[in-house]
């Protein structure tokens, strides 16, 4: 039975969007939502407003304070107008670069966005067409913007859309700027939208931009001459329909490869990703197009992006002659060691390099920092956080890499997000190095496993939509913390991280010390004595709560291999199975 109250100030909320100032169809739709005699829909679309998690306003597209439509999109931009005329009010002129992915309506609220800050007499740069995420955060950059946003829901199915909100280092807005902007944003009345603001205050960026941003993208390079004697290698390339198709191909020509097959079908642009369910090359059934033209080609590197090229997911041959998806631990794996490994074969380790790794993310990439005398950090699950470290460190330590397990990597830090264009490039660069060697990719992997130790990652998520299931992923985080596991695959738990009280609990000495974040997140880190690592987070961009499990062993012989993954399998389903996850 609903909650009569929360009923109650639902319908309260949907009667305002009933009111002159919505349009016709956002009110018919309302009136509709009101009459069905089922509230489930009302609900889900009213009972909250959205808020900036980790990847900023994300949401079902829609009428209602929940969805994304042009009052939800117009109050952001309304809101972070107004802070930003509140904290560069000292500056002469405001920039703001506005980029927007393939999905539907994503050009509707780009425009929106960019009329509204124009209405307030900030100087709006949109991009002429879909771009990358990276070459909008370099864009804010490149033209000395105080803040960007660009309309994207990453790899979310087609029913969603976003709004990721900058700040003017090119970053993601973290605290305290994304509490402040979405306080700002709340205070806004649908009234005080500007919507339409003077053409003279809107700028369009195209091929000028492009240029630059691939003129960055090309210092990326480490093995320019390697990449010459191996530039017609057979690279298979999708975009999955999204922004990928405008930028990776110029990218991998532009590195001097010579040979990019594509996949027709998924270089279509469209926001209903006709040849999918899931835009997410995370998911297997998304690349099944590109590893089947692979297999017609022989083709050495599979590559992909999601909708806004932020993420990028990779396809090798392995020891058995099957293509094979690696996970995004693996391809942030490749990326560390690559470019630790020649900066140092290229003298250019000067001994104040870092690279960050956020806290679910595999702990070889600590190790790899580790033994070659590379700082490292750890963060939270989100790319802004990365970005945070860079700023902190800036003028002080080089950044050479940072990444997590979600398919995203950043190699060079003149983008301040997930950077699917360069990632490809360096991806088939490390490919042709691997080839320089004598080696495939996947013998590379296998090369990391035996000098650094074997590790295996797998990642269970629990779906619950609605506010019925926000509130079941509340109480699981309060039943794994309240009562974390004793035993866990057959070996007793020893350590728990708790990041939202920001303690860390020997659970063999009863010793309990502080964990050195800034601020607190919702995340939970259970270590067994036998090494292995199980993070437990609700998303912050989706319905979910994830389970991250990482099973470390050893790695003798590239013939044992096959062995120690089944094992790793074998003892994560296990731990699956005894967390109620099976």
């Amino acid at each position: 039975m609903q909650n009569e109250e929360m009923l109650k100030m639902v319908e309260a909320k949907a009667q305002q969007w009933l009111s002159p100032v919505y349009d016709e169809e956002t009110r018919s739709s309302v009136t509709r939502m009101l009459a069905n005699p089922d509230k489930t829909e009302l609900i889900d679309s009213f009972y909250k407003d959205l808020e900036f998690g980790t990847g900023g306003l994300r949401g079902i597209m829609g009428a209602g304070t929940n969805r994304m439509n042009i009052y939800t999109v117009g109050a952001a931009t309304q809101g972070l107008s107004n802070y930003l005329k509140r904290n560069f009010a000292h500056l002469p002129e405001i920039r703001v670069a506005i980029g927007h992915d393939c999905r539907n309506n994503s050009r509707l609220f780009a425009e929106s966005s960019a009329g509204i800050f124009a209405a307030n007499g900030i100087k709006a740069l949109l991009f002429e067409d879909l771009r990358p995420t990276p070459e909008m955060s370099f864009a804010i950059r490149e033209y000395g913007c105080q803040s960007g946003i660009i309309i994207t829901a990453s790899h979310n199915p087609k029913e969603y859309n976003g709004y990721k909100a900058y700040w003017d280092d090119g970053s993601q807005i973290v605290e305290p700027h994304d509490i402040n902007i979405i306080n700002e944003v709340k205070t806004i009345r649908p009234e005080e939208i500007r919507f339409n603001g003077p053409g003279e205050n809107i700028v369009i960026l195209g091929e000028e931009t492009d240029a630059r941003f691939i003129e960055k993208v090309k210092s990326v390079s480490l093995s320019p001459d390697i990449v010459q004697k191996y530039h017609d290698m057979k690279i298979v390339y999708t975009p999955i329909h999204g922004t990928g198709v405008t930028m990776v191909p110029r990218a991998l020509h532009a590195f001097g490869f010579t040979n990019i097959i594509h996949v027709p079908e998924q270089d279509v642009v469209s926001g209903n990703f006709p040849t999918v369910v899931s835009p997410n090359p995370e998911e297997p059934a998304a690349m099944e197009m590109a590893i089947a033209r692979a297999r017609e080609v022989g083709a050495d590197l599979v590559m992909a992006t999601d909708p806004d090229a932020d993420r990028i997911g990779v396809v090798v041959k392995n020891h058995h002659g099957d293509y094979v998806i690696i996970n995004g631990n693996q391809t942030a794996l490749l990326f560390i060691y690559y470019i630790i490994t020649k900066m140092k074969e290229n003298g250019a380790m000067k001994g104040n390099e870092f690279v960050v790794k956020t806290i679910v993310s595999t702990e070889l990439i600590a190790d790899i920092a580790r033994r070659n005398q590379v700082d490292f950090y750890d963060v939270y699950t989100g790319f802004k956080y990365i970005a945070e470290v860079i700023r902190e460190n800036e003028g002080k330590k080089k950044y050479i890499g940072g990444g997590e397990e979600s398919f995203g990597f950043m190699p060079a830090d003149f983008v301040r997000d997930k950077d699917a264009v360069s990632s490809c490039a360096l991806m088939a660069e490390i490919t042709a190095w691997a080839r320089s060697k004598g080696k495939s990719l996947f013998e590379l992997l296998q090369d990391i496993y035996l000098e650094y130790g074997f590790s295996r990652e797998k990642m269970k998520y629990v779906v619950r939509k609605g506010q019925a299931g926000a509130e079941e992923i509340r109480q699981l985080m309060v039943r794994f913390r309240n009562n974390p596991p004793a035993a866990l695959g057959g070996s007793p738990l020893m350590i728990v991280k708790d990041y939202e009280s920001l303690q860390e609990k020997n659970l063999l000495t009863g010793e309990v010390k502080p964990i050195a974040q800034k601020t607190t997140s919702d995340v939970l880190q259970f270590f067994t004595q036998a090494g292995t690592k199980i993070s437990v987070r609700p998303s912050g961009t989706e319905p979910k709560i994830k389970f991250y499990f990482e099973v470390r062993g050893e790695l003798t012989s590239r013939d044992g291999y096959d062995q120690a993954e089944a094992r790793a399998d074998e003892l994560i389903e296990t731990m699956m199975a005894e967390m109620g996850l099976a």
